[in-house]
């Protein structure tokens, strides 16, 4: 289960704290709220594992056809402008806006908010704090995100200035405008 501390009895964790706190205990995931609060992510199992790896790598996939951005792993932090420090499942960045960062910004946790973003809930998962998640990531610069949620049985979509749309699975998923021709069947 995803643990949240809330550290202002203490402190404000700062962006900076956070970061230097990730380099002291590389082996703990974890992510920080805009607010500063703490959140300790629980290791996920192997057919949670397995379904990640296959969501990136049918993106990795459509990628390299394309070469239209970069590709990022659930380990990767991004220091969202909205000022949490987040790590989706899977998440994509268009070229010209990656190669825009600094070497330095790049190899630290890069100064950007994905344009477009997979978190896949698993068991331990608590939905609402995905779904606040999901909604961060749009107030930041969100393009397209999909939070597949199997327990419930859909995948809720997320577009810049749209509504959220919930649909059922079975459903062919469609990367739009942001990831052009991309589709993810899930079932």
């Amino acid at each position: 289960m995803t643990t949240v501390l809330n550290l202002e009895p203490i402190t404000r964790l700062t962006s900076e704290q956070f970061y230097e706190l990730c380099l002291a205990n590389p082996d703990v995931p974890m992510e920080r709220s805009p607010q500063g609060d703490l959140i300790i992510m629980t290791p996920i199992g192997g057919e949670g594992g397995s379904q990640e790896a296959m969501l990136i790598g049918r993106v990795v996939l459509w990628n390299e056809q394309t070469a239209l951005g970069v590709v990022f792993s659930s380990q990767t932090v991004f220091s969202l402008p909205g000022g949490g420090d987040r790590s989706p499942d899977v998440s994509w960045v268009q070229l010209d806006r990656w190669q825009a960062l600094s070497q330095e910004e790049r190899e630290g946790f890069p100064p950007i908010c994905p344009d477009f973003v997979i978190e896949l809930r698993s068991r331990s998962d608590r939905l609402k704090l995905l779904q606040d998640k999901m909604q961060e990531y749009l107030n930041c610069g969100l393009r397209l995100g999909w939070l597949i949620n199997r327990q419930d049985r859909q995948v809720e979509i997320y577009r810049a200035g749209q509504a959220m749309e919930v649909v059922a699975l079975p459903v062919v998923l469609s990367g739009e405008g942001v990831l052009p021709g991309f589709e993810l069947e899930v079932s």
